[in-house]
């Protein structure tokens, strides 16, 4: 067995993560050894290893900061138009490691740290996950957020700084357990606070006619105070800013109560205001009308939207006199990242028609030209539908707006289809089915210029199917966006020893052009190259191991690979059978109130228990759930994959990025025709997948003739064995009753139909074992997929949005460094005006 490299030598000097100088060095050092004593008050003789993660953070950040201002100046000498990306959620990770290896530091940061005594793994693990998001839709504005600067666009990123984000999952006696997320219990060297930018937004009060118009009065204020974090661009200088808001009580909240003798009451009130910022909503797939979370989307949009018209208003350069808002979709572009942002929408009425007084119609004109939105989920449960009743009290003067909006709306569905009662009540914006409700996504697609779905399929369906009648109102409307994610995360960062295995094969230039990463199929049939990539599969494999040593979303469709590894492991019993050994590896949090997916996880975990227990089986099959899914887990388990499992029902699944992340890294993907699958296997060939399961088509037809599970657990022996050593309590033998619940969804409740696509399932597994045996063929699929992976770039993804539905173009144009004088600035920004 292969001996693990150590760290310095898995990060040997590769040119792509920068270069060693000695200058470099040595300034590192001294900016540690500063950061030490000056910021953290300590020496080496009493400093913490948190204490040196946090010095050589500071120390990295230095290098961050002039370009970070660099950058501020540019856009106000060129003016450009302005991208903001509004999302509830922000799944960035962590900070230091992607810093270093956008500002080419990675190397020199390694090489004094090494000089220092200290190392550099030990101080990455101290750093917290930032996790300010569920799942795919926060980690993908993520990786848009270091696209945009990559690609030069003068972009913004606004969200919540959660004083709590998702939740850390503990397994104990195989049941989830949740424990708070304190992020910040130990502070935040990448985030500056900016108290002199401090907004007030309102909620509740009422609403006051006069002939000025309307007015929204007695309304309780709460302060919005940002949080800007670094962006880097990779190599160009751009260091963009994601801004969050944080919620402060005003210094006179409910001092009413002080004025009848209660100060202390009226002290602890103030925690009402700032709850709206105090926690990530644990749930990315399953709407829940709460209070708080519409306090937190109107927060959060009501703040930015006071933001960005500031900035629009000081940013015209010569102009005088009132301001003209004509210009706005010039200058302005915002993308809403699925419905949770929607209340922009009529705040940005709001303010153009009561505050800066703008006739209706020009208002409207304004804010459908500057509004783009992102649909990111079919799935009815998700679908954001906030009842009138609310609104009505928490924002008045919104509902107000929204009404409005819905009837001009309506009257022009009425001229274009009269008579057409069906049609206007399936367009409304205001639901009058199980009492009034607002459909977000209605009014996101009624308010903005632009709709996109994130997949081919998924935007198909939501034209076709979904948002059907609107697309036939406007189809130029409705456009697709395939996600992707971005290389410098998860394959620089991740995979480092990949990374420089292609750099040396077709050159550096993959890293801002993951196309070029077709080059590959060239080195298919080249032993050496094959090799090397099958050590470095192994290496990362092993790595895994070590780090499990050291340490110790779900959904219904999980439920797939359990009910394949229960059989597996009745085979593997037998020591004649021939068998592929297998290590399963399951990760993922369930919503706190979610029962099923809390009870397949005790289902996964008693299976595992079993399993790994068991010395017959010994070695040939192993079980793992991983505990705390998260960023900085998952860029430590994908390099080490070699097979994916995609499996979600066709016509379910957006798009997905883990998908994209493994097929990058080099693991083969077994899946249905889902989401990004489609165009996985449009791009590496169906041949170079392991492909099962329904089509869409055949979902709908099945949705017609009925589903039927009872059918396919008589007709398929192995599922049957399975589902009856579960139901029957083999895996539970003091509670055989416990998996009755899980057993009886898949039967009664399965709307996912599980057991229609199983006996495929299992075939398409026997393919991947069959070819598993043949370690060559085996990994030159593998560089066939890596070959193929290059559209799944989140600077595809971006290049698109800009050009597409922002009306901004991206640039290679490197803005000068800080040390370079500001007439180098300027001239860089006259080139870019003449273009």
């Amino acid at each position: 067995m292969a001996t693990p490299l150590t760290d310095q030598e898995k990060r040997k000097q590769i040119s792509i993560r920068g270069i060693v100088g000695v200058e470099n060095v040595a300034e590192l050092k001294k900016g540690f050894n500063r950061h030490l004593h000056f910021t953290l008050v300590k020496d080496r003789n009493i400093a913490t290893p948190r204490d040196y993660y946090f010095a050589l953070a500071h120390t990295v950040r230095d290098h961050l900061v002039g370009r970070w201002i660099r950058t501020q100046q540019f856009y106000y000498e060129t003016d450009p138009k302005r991208v903001y990306y509004l999302s509830l959620e922000f799944y960035m990770g962590r900070t230091l490691q992607n810093t270093m290896i956008n500002l080419g530091l990675q190397n020199a940061c390694d090489e004094a740290i090494y000089q220092l005594g200290l190392d550099m793994e030990d101080l990455e693990e101290m750093e917290e996950d930032a996790g300010l998001g569920n799942g795919g839709l926060g980690r993908l504005a993520a990786c848009f957020l270091d696209s945009m600067a990559t690609l030069g666009l003068a972009a913004y990123g606004y969200g919540i700084r959660y004083e709590y984000g998702i939740f850390n999952q503990k397994i104990k006696e195989g049941w989830q357990v949740e424990e708070a997320d304190d992020w910040l219990r130990h502070g935040n060297p990448w985030e500056k606070a900016r108290p002199e930018y401090m907004l007030p937004v309102h909620f509740y009060g009422r609403v006051e006619e006069s002939k000025e118009g309307a007015r929204w009065v007695d309304t309780q204020v709460v302060l919005a105070m940002p949080y800007d974090t670094p962006i880097p661009g990779y190599m160009n200088n751009t260091v963009n800013t994601m801004r969050l808001w944080s919620a402060r009580a005003p210094n006179d909240f409910n001092l009413k109560d002080f004025n009848v003798g209660d100060y202390i009451q009226a002290v602890l009130d103030r925690n009402l205001a700032e709850n709206i910022s105090r926690v990530l909503y644990p749930n990315d797939n399953f709407f829940e009308g709460k209070e708080l979370r519409l306090k937190q989307e109107y927060f959060v949009v009501a703040a930015t939207l006071q933001d960005i018209i500031r900035r629009f208003k000081i940013s015209k350069k010569g102009s005088t006199g009132p301001v003209s808002f004509d210009s706005f979709p010039e200058k302005v572009a915002i993308q809403l990242n699925d419905t949770h942002p929607a209340m922009a929408i009529p705040e940005l009425m709001r303010v153009f028609v009561d505050i800066e007084k703008l006739d209706w119609d020009t208002a409207w004109a304004i804010t459908k030209r500057t509004f783009a939105y992102t649909n990111h989920t079919v799935l009815p449960e998700a679908l954001e539908r906030w009842p009138v009743g609310l609104l009505e009290t928490l924002l008045p003067r919104h509902l107000q707006i929204i009404y409005r909006i819905n009837q001009g709306h309506l009257d022009g569905i009425g001229a274009l289809f009269p008579g057409d009662l069906n049609r206007i009540r399936r367009m409304s914006l205001i639901e009058e089915d199980g009492g009034k409700r607002v459909n977000m996504a209605h009014l996101c697609i009624v308010g903005s210029h632009a709709v996109n779905g994130v997949a081919e399929i998924h935007s198909n369906i939501i034209k076709n199917d979904v948002f059907r009648d609107f697309s036939e109102l406007e189809p130029d409307k409705f456009q697709n966006k395939t996600n992707g994610i971005t290389p410098r995360r998860w394959l620089l960062l991740c995979n480092p020893g990949l990374a420089e295995l292609i750099a040396e094969a077709i050159g550096e230039g993959y890293v801002k052009d993951l196309s070029q990463l077709q080059k590959l199929n060239e080195l298919v049939n080249d032993d050496a190259f094959i090799r090397d990539v099958s050590n470095v599969k192994q290496f990362y494999s092993l790595y895994l191991q070590l780090y499990w040593h050291k340490m110790i979303p779900i959904y219904i469709r999980i439920l797939f690979a359990t009910l394949h590894f229960v059989p597996w492991y009745t085979r593997y019993k037998n020591p004649k059978a021939p068998f592929v050994p297998r290590t399963v590896i399951i990760g993922g949090k369930a919503a706190p109130g979610y029962h099923m997916a809390k009870k397949i996880i005790k289902l996964i975990t008693a299976v595992g228990h079993v399993v790994n227990k068991d010395p017959v089986v010994g070695s040939k099959l192993k079980v793992i759930y991983l505990e705390n899914y998260r960023v900085s887990l998952a860029e430590k388990v994908i390099p080490a994959t070699d097979l994916s499992e995609q499996i979600s029902t066709a016509g379910t699944e957006a798009s997905g990025t883990g998908n994209m992340k493994f097929m990058l890294n080099g693991a083969l993907t077994i899946g249905t025709m889902d989401g990004a699958n489609v165009e996985m296997a449009e791009e590496a060939g169906e041949e170079n997948m392991f492909i099962f399961g329904m089509r869409v088509e055949d979902v709908a037809e099945m949705d017609v003739q009925g589903y039927d599970a009872v059918t396919y657990y008589n007709n398929i022996p192995e599922l049957k064995q399975a589902v009856d050593q579960i139901q029957g309590g083999f895996f539970s033998p003091g509670q055989p009753e416990l998996f009755k619940d899980v057993t009886n969804m898949l039967f009664n409740h399965d709307r996912f139909k599980v057991f229609a696509d199983y006996e495929g399932y299992i075939k398409c597994q026997e393919k991947v074992s069959q070819l598993y045996q043949n370690p060559k063929e085996w990994t030159q699929m593998v560089i066939k997929n890596i070959a193929a992976s290059g559209k799944f770039s989140s600077d595809r993804t971006i290049t698109d949005y800009a050009t597409q539905v922002w009306g901004v173009e991206p640039t290679d144009l490197k803005i000068p460094p800080p040390n370079e004088p500001r007439k180098a600035l300027e001239e860089t920004a006259r080139v870019l005006m003449e273009k």
